[in-house]
């Protein structure tokens, strides 16, 4: 039995790159081909759809960026309609569209909503104007705060907000103070994630002056424990959540899942058979090869050796964590490839075991690099 599948679809444009940013975005400088680029992607899709032999119903839609919001309705329309004429959606399909809060407007908002987006994703990062002005954002709190509220008047009652910590010269209360704002948009799910400077990026050309270790630490301690007490369970390493809206999309690729990824620089991951045939795949990733017809630039099938870490380098990010079962269905190997590392690691405390189902403990939680080592063939 295959995995569920979903769908990614990468806008690569954005009005600014950003200096931590290490998603393929790119400027846009001289007008951005939004229709000629949306019959690319569709193009792409009819290969991926050819080349797999996709006849799978497809559980969620994903449209990243870069950002995705500069779309026109007229571009969104014909992108999507394009993928219902190809690919069967699940009647409760979840479309995620990610949206700047200085690229939307109530029509626009509108308009997203009826062409069928059901879930937005705002890169707000923080509602402080020094952090903002840190990161190269071009929204400012305020226009955050009102793109919610237009969103909400738009008929989205699912919106996830994006939030960082350990920004350079964030101190704790700084951090907490973000998170009662986002608690006051009443968000259904959040994003919480730590600073990190990326290799070919601005931040890594030149390191900006971040909290010490422990600080980073001591704040998202505090802040975990706030989501808590506002009802959020945290169900990921930096996903927070609302009971009933988990990311859909964003389980599939933890859980093991297949996704078809199109789009320049989209990366996918298909089963076509099991253990030797679970391929990768990565597209193009400048506008202008994969407009030019350029789409595939990797093939790779998974080696079987890697299949152990590769499923629990994704499964170990949830609570949850995984069954044994799910393991063996998804892999096609035994559960003997587990070992040594999943005894060592039981030994150790770093994770538990109970009736099948593996997960972090609270201490393998805060160590998940050091466990995930001892998975590497």
């Amino acid at each position: 039995m295959l995995p569920p599948l979903s769908l990614y679809i990468h806008f690569p444009w954005c009005v600014q790159k950003c200096p931590y940013c290490d998603f393929n975005s790119h400027a846009i400088k001289a007008g951005m081909p939004e229709l000629a680029y949306v019959d690319a992607v569709l193009a792409d899709l009819d290969a991926d759809i050819g080349r797999f032999a996709i006849d799978r119903p497809v559980e969620s839609i994903f449209i990243g960026g870069g950002t995705p919001s500069l779309m026109s309705p007229d571009a969104l329309a014909r992108l999507l309609a394009g993928v219902s004429r190809r690919l069967r959606l699940r009647d409760d399909c979840e479309i995620t569209l990610e949206a700047n809060p200085a690229t939307v407007e109530a029509a626009k908002f509108k308009a997203f909503r009826q062409l069928g987006v059901n879930r937005l994703s705002m890169g707000v990062q923080s509602f402080n104007a020094r952090h903002l002005h840190a990161l190269g954002r071009i929204h400012s709190s305020d226009e955050a705060i009102a793109a919610v509220a237009m969103a909400r008047e738009s008929g989205f009652d699912n919106i996830n907000l994006d939030l960082m910590f350990g920004l350079p010269g964030q101190r704790i209360d700084d951090a907490l103070a973000d998170v009662e704002t986002a608690l006051s948009l009443s968000p259904g799910h959040v994003s919480f994630y730590q600073l990190t400077l990326e290799p070919n990026t601005w931040f890594y050309r030149f390191p900006p002056k971040l909290p010490t270790d422990d600080t980073i630490f001591a704040t998202q301690k505090a802040c975990q424990q706030r989501w808590a007490a506002a009802g959020f369970q945290q169900y990921e390493v930096s996903a927070y959540a609302r009971s009933g809206l988990r990311c859909r999309h964003n389980l599939n690729y933890w859980q093991f899942g297949d996704y078809l990824g199109i789009g320049a620089g989209a990366h996918g991951k298909i089963t076509l058979s099991l253990p030797a045939g679970i391929v990768r795949t990565a597209k193009a990733r400048h506008p202008e090869a994969y407009l030019r017809g350029e789409s595939v630039a990797k093939y790779d099938a998974i080696d079987v050796a890697q299949l152990p870490l590769e499923f629990v380098m994704n499964h170990l990010r949830l609570r949850e964590g995984f069954a044994v079962g799910a393991f063996e269905r998804l892999t096609g190997l035994d559960a003997n490839h587990l070992q040594p590392a999943l005894a060592d690691c039981l030994s150790q405390g770093l994770l538990l075991m109970d009736d099948g189902v593996v997960r972090c403990s609270e201490r393998g939680w805060d160590f998940l690099d050091a466990i995930l080592e001892k998975f590497v063939p």
